[in-house]
């Protein structure tokens, strides 16, 4: 799957209004609470990405050896 950055911002969005609207709770536990849907939101951005190999990499008899070729989408 390719990466898509709409999905990122509307997961920080979310994030933002869900932990910030919040006046009840104090300051550390939203900043906490925040962060992890930060963090959420990027680790799915990040595993979303799909890495495409091409060529470049040889273990004929032993370690491998070469430059990776290909690209990540």
């Amino acid at each position: 799957m390719a990466l898509n950055k709409t999905t990122l911002k509307e997961a920080l969005k979310t994030a933002f209004e869900a932990n910030l609207s919040n006046i009840t709770t104090g300051q550390a536990s939203q900043i906490d609470s925040l962060c992890d849907a930060i963090a959420s939101g990027i680790d799915t951005y990040v595993r979303a990405a799909t890495i495409v190999y091409t060529a470049g990499l040889v273990a004929p008899n032993g370690p491998v050896t070469g430059v990776f070729t290909g690209n990540i989408t």
